[in-house]
């Protein structure tokens, strides 16, 4: 009779494991995918009248994003969004077809960028539908750039005339609405974000990379 509390109390240990692996990935860390559309064009102006640039910014924005909640409303959020863009300057014609004169700067590109945005949260209570207001750092990479340049001869590069820097650094602030809808939060948001540089700029002016940059994003975690 002595030994039967001890035999009852054998299968409790691994029970008592598996409740602390799940109190261990219980804890207030959730991750999912973010995307979404640039409310603004990734390029800003249309070069000059002799050099004119035309571009393309694709109307989509999207990347994994993880999310450390801590107490009081308090949260870390980290974010990389992926897009991509093509820009080109034609040159000017200097008379009727197929006569055309190209500049130092003429170029036809097309690459992707990685957009880090590291924020700090503050949701505001409520039940289901918690609004919330971010603000942060944010690093944008070059990545995948291929260009044609041309001037007496034209060649393929990875660094064209226009490119100043790979990598730019900036200030970000958002605002928008966590839902909590079964096991998952979504979460619309728009966000704001102002570099600290142009990324991109012709030798010739007129068109850069845009400073200012503007998205409507919809969060998907659990």
């Amino acid at each position: 009779m002595a030994g039967a509390p001890i035999a009852n109390t054998l299968p409790v240990r691994p029970l008592l494991l598996c409740f602390s692996c799940v109190t261990v990935f219980a804890q207030p860390f959730s991750f999912g995918v973010r995307a979404g559309v640039p409310l603004t064009d990734f390029f800003n102006g249309t070069g000059t009248a002799t050099n004119p640039y035309s571009s393309i910014t694709n109307r989509y924005l999207i990347g994994p994003t993880a999310e450390l909640r801590l107490p009081f409303g308090l949260g870390i959020e980290f974010d990389a969004l992926y897009r991509h863009y093509s820009y080109s300057s034609p040159g000017f014609r200097t008379a009727s077809p197929p006569f055309i004169q190209l500049k130092y700067d003429s170029e036809e590109a097309s690459g992707s960028a990685w957009e880090f945005a590291l924020l700090a949260k503050y949701r505001f209570h409520a039940k289901l539908a918690r609004p919330y207001v971010d603000a942060g750092a944010a690093w944008n990479r070059v990545s995948g750039l291929n260009a044609l340049t041309c001037a007496i001869n034209c060649s393929f590069t990875s660094t064209p005339p226009s490119l100043r820097q790979s990598t730019v650094t900036g200030f970000v602030a958002g605002a928008g609405i966590d839902v909590h809808v079964l096991f998952l939060h979504l979460s619309p948001e728009v966000r704001y974000t102002r570099w600290g540089g142009p990324q991109f700029q012709s030798v010739s002016g007129g068109f850069s990379s845009n400073r200012n940059q503007v998205e409507f994003l919809l969060g998907i975690t659990y």
